[in-house]
């Protein structure tokens, strides 16, 4: 069973930075889609960024300058290029991605264990 498997998460102090990197478990499964989602304590899910197959990319109002997203392809791993880290940048960080298994037309959906990012002012 395919799988998303994040790392990079940890704590740092407020202006550090962090490289979060999410990673599709088989090789056989293409990213059609990926995107990186927080949840701080008591509060909703919310999305961070995303970028598409074509390389277009969105991110959230709070992050914009500070965060950069970003695939390789050939390693099957998406990236979230965290600067500029304030306190309320602390929350559980989600990779998600719409897979296509090699041969398939149909994308499904599906969402890693989450990795957590803490940093203190």
């Amino acid at each position: 069973q395919v799988q998303l498997v994040e790392s990079g998460g940890g704590t740092v102090q407020s202006g550090g930075s962090l490289k979060l990197s999410c990673k599709i478990s088989r090789q056989i499964y293409i990213a059609r889609y990926w995107a990186w989602y927080r949840q701080a304590p008591g509060k909703q899910r919310e999305m961070v960024a995303d970028i598409t197959v074509g390389d277009r990319t969105t991110y959230a109002d709070s992050v914009k300058g500070r965060f950069t997203i970003s695939k390789d392809n050939n390693k099957n791993t998406m990236y979230l290029q965290m600067d500029g880290l304030r306190p309320e940048d602390t929350a559980v960080y989600f990779c998600h991605a719409e897979l296509v298994r090699a041969g398939n037309i149909k994308a499904d959906d599906f969402w890693g264990r989450g990795t957590q990012v803490t940093v203190s002012s």
